[in-house]
């Protein structure tokens, strides 16, 4: 008895661990069509780093002052454009998610 419950102890051990590597996985391939998804849609005028456009009076999307918006803030200015910035609600609600945490990424260490 000790020992199966040891087994199977060590086999939902092993899904768990598996399932962590899983999720890893997806949130990189997340990042990465996030940063695909700015590259065609955002970068136009934000620049491919983020840092925004002098010429076009762009938010550097580092800057304390967007870093320091509300997840929803960001949501809905990609969603329903703001100012100058068109809205984008052809993107998911994943995909929205998605930028946003790719937007943090930005941010200034």
């Amino acid at each position: 008895m000790v020992r199966r419950m040891r087994l199977f102890g060590g086999m939902t051990l092993a899904v768990l661990l598996a399932g962590s590597y899983l999720l890893i996985l997806t949130a990189k391939a997340d990042v990465a069509s996030a940063e695909a998804t700015f590259k065609t849609k955002c970068a136009g005028c934000h620049g491919t780093d983020g840092k925004g456009k002098e010429a076009l009076k762009t938010q550097d999307l580092g800057s304390p002052d967007v870093q320091k918006m509300s997840d929803a803030d960001l949501s809905g200015i990609i969603t329903n454009g703001k100012g100058k910035m068109p809205p984008y609600k052809s993107m998911s609600a994943d995909q929205v998610k998605d930028m946003v945490s790719y937007i943090r990424s930005l941010a200034k260490k």
